[in-house]
């Protein structure tokens, strides 16, 4: 397996689109030397997103966990979640009365408005829920697994609302060896069980880089063919990029791990543009 050099790989494009877990940051904090990276990106005037299927948090939140770990660079207006397509979603199809979700109350605040109200599956009575206009799947804490996944379960059997999956994500990496369940993958078994097609938002879905594309700002005519998609995982955000017609860059800092790349490649069929060890610019 040929490795490419990182900095070599950028420095053909002008605008770049960042995963974020196992690409900028892991369950230890900042890719060590990531901070070099913003740095190039900003003295060569390169327009950089971190595009992402974390629903977790607001923008201005994400952006705020960069600042915490000493990265003033990406700023709220960098960051494109896959929450925000969700709460497009809501503002055009519900607008008013109460949406559930599982998550935490972080993650639900900013799909909250004026005309629709947002309730925790684990607040939720199963004998009230005729308010209840639409379900969606934020994030993978801040609720019992059995209790209210069971609940979710009958809400949907009680209810035909709208099911939307802001986190297309089925697994994170929680350590260098392990990876834990993330959301998307407790949508689809709850999918599978009731026999439902639930709205996904987030990679691979084109609709998640139509959403990044619309929002670059310092190269507003931008051609695909300049913007680079970096990230640590085959089926989301090199099979997404790879759909959306955009080179990618697949580095062994996250999901994919440099013993195991090539048969995962081989595996999936899903090819980078390039490999490279880290986002990280040396």
């Amino acid at each position: 397996m040929v490795l490419d050099n990182f900095r070599s790989v950028i420095s053909k494009y002008d605008v770049i689109f960042f995963d974020a877990f196992g690409v900028l940051k892991t369950y230890n904090g900042l890719i060590p030397g990531i901070e070099n990276t913003f740095t190039y990106l900003r003295e060569r005037g390169k327009d950089f997103y971190v595009v992402t299927n974390d629903a977790s948090r607001s923008p201005e939140q994400l952006a705020q966990s960069y600042v915490n770990l000493g990265v003033n660079d990406v700023t709220p207006d960098r960051i494109i979640s896959s929450g925000m397509l969700a709460r497009e979603y809501l503002d055009l199809k519900v607008r008013q009365g109460v949406v559930a979700y599982l998550g935490t109350e972080n993650s639900a605040h900013y799909i909250e408005t004026s005309d629709l109200k947002t309730l925790s599956i684990r607040q939720l009575d199963l004998n009230n829920v005729a308010d209840i206009n639409a379900l969606v799947f934020l994030d993978d804490e801040g609720f019992d697994w059995n209790t209210d996944l069971t609940k979710t379960l009958n809400l949907l059997r009680k209810r035909n609302i709208p099911v939307i999956v802001a986190n297309t994500d089925k697994t994170y990496p929680a350590s260098r060896s392990r990876v834990s369940f993330a959301i998307g993958a407790l949508a689809k078994m709850i999918e599978d069980t009731i026999g439902r097609q639930f709205i996904r938002f987030g990679k691979p879905d084109p609709q998640m880089f139509i959403f990044a594309y619309q929002h670059i700002k310092n190269y507003p005519n931008v051609s695909k063919k300049q913007i680079l998609m970096v990230g640590d995982t085959l089926q989301t955000d090199i099979l997404g990029g790879n759909k959306f017609g955009l080179d990618t860059a697949l580095v062994l800092t996250g999901n994919t791990q440099a013993e195991d790349a090539e048969v995962r490649i081989r595996a999936t069929g899903i090819i980078p543009t390039y490999i490279c060890v880290s986002a990280v610019v040396e």
